[in-house]
């Protein structure tokens, strides 16, 4: 099958040639804090350089860290056994998708979405099923929908907080997802990449709805450590041995220096919190300052770092729009059509994890080149 490139590439890609010679960019085309890892977890890593040669590994305490994260956020009991530590949230995404189906299996998931969910399915030889949401289901797929879907697919993915567009399902419909699939014998593979970035309330994870849903994170986002290459899969007891067959044979384990600076990072608390709270901040600025733009129709951006915005009254290619605001104003975004191959071409995703002082100047850029174009 198929595999499209992932667009946002090529925009930074070109964002750096334009650095080197000379330009000031701001990088707001990919998902990545502009921090890096907690203080702690550095000089945890410096220790560990000293102290230990290092080599395959995959933490004992680190896992039954991960385990405590679920009983403290969610309320959840987790058996350690069920985490297996990956390089990053995608050879998860991999790993899961290996584990449950079988070439030729039909995986729902929303759309507008990741874009390596799709084009992942593809790559391993399976059938994504794109159900077009839009604003009347907050760019969320619904119980309904699965429900209406005839046959039934063999499983779905799901992500609360969504990239591109930051919406949270709330836990009514999470429940409801949770029900239907129980019903029909849908698998259910839950991204949880963006828990803990919420600016509205506590999010919940699809394990409190369905225990035997396999659940992907990463150090990445939240943990601010995306360099880092550290991410886990939980899956059920039922499916932890396949699963361990799959990243044996095809990733062995992550990074020992990660697992160790991973281990410290996720105490670091209070210095991580500052990041949401910057992003909380960035997060304000952007929406009062889009309209004035003349970007009123966005998706609510309720939790992650990113802003979902329609630019169908200015143009019907994202890919080209993106290119030339970046050319003229050195604001790097990323085009919609990465995220929705229909749709997407009238949309493009910003990305507000960067500096405050970054989100300032990136709007007073803006200004004036929308404003010619209005």
């Amino acid at each position: 099958m198929t595999v499209e490139p992932f667009r946002a590439i090529s925009v930074s890609r070109l964002a750096h040639q334009l650095k080197s010679e000379g330009r000031s960019i701001i990088h707001m085309e990919f998902g990545q804090p502009s921090t890096g890892a907690p203080a702690a977890a550095i000089a945890r890593a410096h220790q560990v350089l000293d102290d230990d040669a290092m080599g395959y590994w995959e933490s004992p305490d680190l896992r039954a860290r991960i385990a405590r994260l679920y009983d403290d956020r969610y309320g959840v009991t987790v058996n350690p056994d069920r985490i297996l530590l990956t390089c990053g949230a995608s050879p998860a995404l991999v790993l899961a998708l290996s584990t449950l189906f079988k070439p030729g299996a039909r995986i729902a998931l929303a759309r507008p979405g990741y874009v390596a969910y799709r084009n992942t399915l593809r790559a391993l030889h399976l059938e994504p099923v794109e159900i077009a949401c839009g604003a009347e289901t907050r760019f969320q797929l619904t119980a309904d929908q699965l429900r209406a879907l005839d046959p039934a697919p063999a499983g779905v993915v799901i992500a609360s907080p969504a990239n591109p567009t930051g919406t949270i399902i709330p836990d009514a419909e999470l429940a409801a997802i949770a029900e239907v699939c129980r019903q029909r014998g849908i698998a259910i593979v839950s991204d949880e990449i963006y828990h803990g970035l919420s600016y509205v309330g506590p999010t919940s994870s699809m394990l409190q709805f369905a225990p035997d849903a396999v659940v992907i994170n990463s150090f990445s986002k939240y943990w601010s450590m995306a360099g880092w290459r550290l991410g886990w899969l939980l899956v059920p007891e039922a499916q932890v041995d396949a699963a361990r067959a799959y990243i044996g044979n095809m990733f062995l384990t992550p990074p020992s220096l990660s697992q160790h600076a991973g281990l410290v990072a996720m105490d670091a608390v209070e210095e991580l919190e500052g990041h949401v709270q910057t992003y909380a901040r960035n997060r304000d600025l952007m929406l009062q300052a889009l309209p004035a733009l003349g970007l009123k129709k966005i998706a609510p951006p309720d939790g992650a770092f990113y802003i979902w915005a329609d630019i169908g009254h200015l143009t019907d290619d994202s890919a080209a729009f993106c290119e030339q605001m970046l050319r003229d104003t050195g604001v790097a975004t990323a085009p919609g059509v990465d995220f929705d191959p229909v749709d997407g071409r009238r949309f493009i995703r910003f990305s507000f994890a960067v500096s405050t002082p970054e989100i300032e100047d990136a709007l007073s850029r803006l200004r004036p080149w929308f404003a010619a174009r209005s």
